[in-house]
């Protein structure tokens, strides 16, 4: 299938499948003329892909996880060996992440009080 018949099945924009490409996540095969031609179980990655994003995982690391994953219903089930132990230092970097910017709330909502109270 070429890419706008992707882009209709998955619908994910012909430009955003370019760039999962060029991030490595999909690798297309090129006609003769120069078009892409998609696979239907690129349907399926693409909708992997879509779910990795959503989980905050970046397109590098989905570019070097995304083999290790299937798709069981609507979840997806890690194959890898040591797949786990990588999601969860992926998690705990998102927990630092968050501790910090509920910090940096905390510390913003005490300057916006103080500008309150000097303005009052």
């Amino acid at each position: 299938m070429r890419i706008g018949e992707l882009s209709r099945r998955t619908g994910v924009s012909e430009r955003l499948l370019r760039y999962y490409e060029k991030q490595g996540l999909l690798r297309p095969e090129r006609l003769p003329s120069g078009y892409r031609e998609y696979h239907a179980s690129d349907v399926a990655a693409v909708r992997r892909i879509r779910a990795l994003l959503a989980a905050g995982l970046s397109t590098a690391t989905i570019a070097q996880i995304l083999p290790c994953f299937r798709t069981d219903a609507e979840h997806l089930v890690p194959t890898c060996p040591n797949l786990l132990d990588e999601l969860r230092v992926e998690r705990d970097r998102m927990s630092s992440a968050i501790e910090e910017l509920e910090l940096s709330r905390s510390l913003l909502d005490s300057v916006i009080t103080a500008g309150q109270s000097a303005m009052s």
